[in-house]
């Protein structure tokens, strides 16, 4: 380690060129005769400061308190010195100011740590998952606009007003492009992206403390919209004219037969359907959001809709296995599919992934073990959202239980009836 001189601290004044009896303090840090000085925002009338002390004449409350404020400042900038020194810094007079004056702290801004997590997490997460948080930066981009007037904030000004300020502007943003604001769950969505974001802050030690610590995400649960019996065979019954709206037709029953989500569906090649354990067909997959390995076997409607393109030029040519659509066009298309059906819900593409967990699944008594792997789940309790929706399987076991109880109890007055 470099053996510093310590500092030589020197309180002095000047007068400004506006006051003609008003003089200024300041103070002269002094290293191998280089200088720094600090403007102490302190000032003296004429003939109040002695030069050669370096503190103000007079036993007045006025001077007192100033000299005591000068005595404070001289073991700060003392103290910082000391710490400069332990922490092996190369040790100027600019540089002890610095510390004191705290412009050596680097504090990093919310903007720096939202590059940083996007930059470092793009080979790690899923390009829809990216596209969720860019769409979160756009909101926080928005908000510091409106609520603080500035592009960029410290992250040691994120605190639980910021987080609770921010969930009210999203509540009532509305989108030239939107029907309506976020829904509760979506506004929940983008606070837990923000909180992944700080809880890296808090690992990387660029903050000392989680703001959200006091905070709790408010998720609404939500039933999963799917397609009944009927409304599946409505569908399926149903033939449309359009090339095009056929094709949507079938590449929604395809998924209603298989509960593939759309990306799985879209990048789904001819190879991928091979023989099973069973000698049946089956389709060998990785889910894209998870990358859970998925084994699904055909069944017979999922079949004859492979079989009515096996011959398409445009599909073999791609090496896919049905006809791969944009997600824009499958929602479109689908809309208008329900609504000639007669089918009032909300229906979009990844209905028919709920559907097969629901109608096709669950309904028919496959286990829901064997539901969840089906789907590619990593967890038993994701799948059981879907468990919890379907009335009739209840009324069917209840039944099933009334059945047996009352199997029980037959059994039971034909034993008293023989011991007799």
């Amino acid at each position: 380690m470099p053996n510093y001189n310590p500092p030589s601290i020197l309180f002095f004044v000047r007068r400004p060129r506006r006051f003609r009896n008003k003089f200024s303090v300041y103070a002269r840090i002094t290293i191998d005769g280089k200088r720094a000085e600090i403007s102490l925002k302190r000032s003296v009338t004429f003939g109040q400061w002695d030069d050669a002390k370096g503190r103000a004449v007079g036993n007045s409350d006025a001077a007192q308190q100033l000299n005591g404020y000068l005595d404070e400042l001289y073991l700060q900038i003392m103290q910082s010195y000391k710490e400069l020194l332990s922490q092996g810094k190369v040790i100027t007079a600019q540089a002890i100011k610095s510390r004191f004056t705290g412009a050596d702290e680097e504090h990093k801004t919310l903007k720096q740590l939202i590059h940083y997590h996007n930059t470092t997490q793009t080979a790690v997460l899923k390009p829809g998952t990216m596209k969720n948080y860019y769409s979160t930066e756009k909101y926080l981009d928005r908000f510091l606009l409106h609520q603080h007037k500035t592009a960029d904030i410290e992250l040691r000004q994120l605190n639980y007003k910021f987080i609770t300020d921010f969930e009210f502007y999203i509540r009532n943003f509305k989108s030239p492009r939107a029907l309506k604001p976020c829904t509760t769950n979506g506004v929940m969505k983008h606070l837990e992206r923000l909180m992944k974001m700080v809880n890296l802050a808090v690992r990387l030690e660029w903050i000392d403390k989680d703001p959200f610590r006091n905070y709790r995400l408010k998720f609404q649960k939500s039933e999963r919209v799917y397609l009944t019996e009927r409304e599946l065979r409505l569908i399926e019954e149903t033939i449309f004219t359009l090339p095009g709206i056929e094709r949507i037709k079938d590449v929604f029953l395809f998924s209603c037969y298989t509960g593939l989500s759309y990306i799985d569906l879209h990048n789904l090649k001819r190879e991928q359907m091979v023989r099973g354990i069973d000698g049946q067909y089956w389709i060998y997959t990785k889910r894209e959001k998870t990358s859970e390995a998925v084994k699904v076997p055909l069944l017979p409607k999922a079949l004859k809709i492979i079989e009515k393109y096996r011959d398409d030029s445009e599909i073999r040519y791609c090496n896919h296995l049905i006809p791969a659509l944009s997600n824009q066009r499958l929602n479109r298309g689908i809309k208008e599919i329900a609504e000639a059906c007669g089918i009032h819900k909300y229906v979009t593409f990844h209905t028919a992934r709920h559907t097969f967990a629901t109608t096709v699944t669950l309904s028919n008594g496959v286990p829901i073990e064997t539901v969840s792997k089906l789907l590619g789940h990593t967890k038993l309790s994701t799948t059981q959202i879907y468990a919890r929706v379907l009335d009739k399987k209840i009324g069917e076991d209840m039944e099933l239980l009334r059945s047996r109880l009352l199997e029980k109890e037959r059994e039971a007055k034909l034993s008293v009836q023989n011991e007799a």
